[in-house]
């Protein structure tokens, strides 16, 4: 795969509904690709909630509608970084674009809101989206699919490792070396901070999430309705698995709160995720020396202490994405960026070992320019 760089954008709305993170990279080839600028357009407090609805009750208007909003708001995302980077859209080879997933329920479906159509008339390029639906259809789940970017750029040069992601969702990945796909194994471990920051918000309305985990240690863990989440079946089940806000979402938030309200609910809601995440590692990925973590759950002070806690019990250090490559909140932008390179290309951007897919598949479809 030997050909002159290419500068590509791209984007990524991860379930968290933080807003629409947009990377431009330099590719130079499948392990070579170089972060030059990245810009988040948030999403506001009634953007957030016009998604939440749409998740809960959409109606066929408000979800088409959706689709092409979604879009407009990547299309601001990427306005804003190459104005920012001075490049003009005439320089971007293609745009990644993942989209906001809307339903994920493999091994049937797992849906993106977001018309590819729309950025490729505003920029005058190329636009690779949909990425999840063959992986889908080849008896996948569709996620994790950040993995083949903790393979291909993230791994250790000489050891094991494994990459943590702490979004709305958490996952992990184990990588036994870098760019060595056999071996690797990735999953959802449940949720991450989706049911924190839900709590977060229905003990303060005002909160956009738990602030510096205010709430949290305000709180004291309820260990009998922990047992009882615990004991969910997600959370036992092997890998392949994925999930989202359809189980770990709102509904769940509001139950649990109405079980803990206040405080007490967000400190439960941190250990329910500590807990699942470390006991995950430890049981999927044996043996790995260390743990690199990235993510919005890496900026909530008491989720990052309990589990250095718990993986420090076994001698496994939690070291930060940011101390070891660039800002993290980037990555899984940097990823979909990589993803839309192996498409274009006609490379398989999935890992069977991650989502349980009955082989390799080129993944996307591309709108011309």
């Amino acid at each position: 795969m030997n050909e002159r760089p290419i500068l590509a954008v791209g984007l990524m709305s991860g379930t968290s509904l933080d807003g629409v993170d947009a990377a431009l990279v330099r590719c130079e080839g499948p392990t070579h690709v170089q972060l030059l600028h990245f810009h988040t357009r948030p999403y506001s407090a009634a953007e957030r909630e016009a998604i939440l609805a749409a998740l809960a009750r959409g109606t066929p208007r408000e979800l088409a509608l959706l689709h092409v909003r979604v879009a407009e708001w990547a299309a601001e995302a990427v306005e804003s970084l190459l104005e920012q980077a001075h490049t003009k859209p005439s320089d971007v080879g293609f745009i990644a674009l993942h989209g906001q997933t809307i339903w994920h329920e493999p091994p049937t479906v797992s849906w993106q809101l977001g018309e590819p159509a729309v950025l490729a008339e505003r920029f005058g390029v190329r636009v690779v989206s949909g990425f999840r639906a063959r992986d889908v259809a080849a008896g996948g789940q569709g996620a994790p699919l950040v993995p083949m970017a903790d393979v291909l750029l993230f791994g250790h040069p000489d050891r094991p490792r494994v990459l943590l992601n702490l979004g709305g969702m958490a996952n992990f990945s184990y990588v036994p070396r870098r760019a060595l796909e056999a071996g690797a194994l990735a999953c959802d471990t449940g949720p991450g901070v989706a049911v924190i920051d839900a709590i977060a918000r229905l003990v303060d309305p005002s909160l956009p999430y738990d602030v510096d985990g205010r709430l949290a240690r305000r709180g004291r863990v309820d260990q009998a309705v922990l047992a009882r989440l615990l004991a969910d079946p997600f959370f036992a089940a092997p890998p392949p698995k994925s999930t989202g806000r359809e189980r770990f979402g709102a509904s769940y938030a509001e139950t649990l709160h109405h079980a803990l309200p206040g405080p007490d609910g967000v400190a439960t809601a941190v250990e329910l995720t500590a807990r699942t995440v470390a006991e995950a590692i430890l049981k999927w990925a044996p043996g790995a020396p260390e743990v690199v973590g990235s993510g919005g759950g890496m900026r909530h002070p008491l989720l990052v202490e309990r589990l250095t806690t718990l993986l420090g019990e076994r001698r496994i250090p939690l070291l930060r994405f940011d101390d070891l490559f660039f800002s993290g909140d980037a990555k899984e932008a940097v990823a979909f960026a990589l993803l839309g390179y192996l498409s274009i290309h006609g490379q398989p951007g999935n890992l069977p070992g991650a989502t349980g897919a009955g082989g390799s598949r080129i993944l996307g479809q591309i709108t011309p320019a």
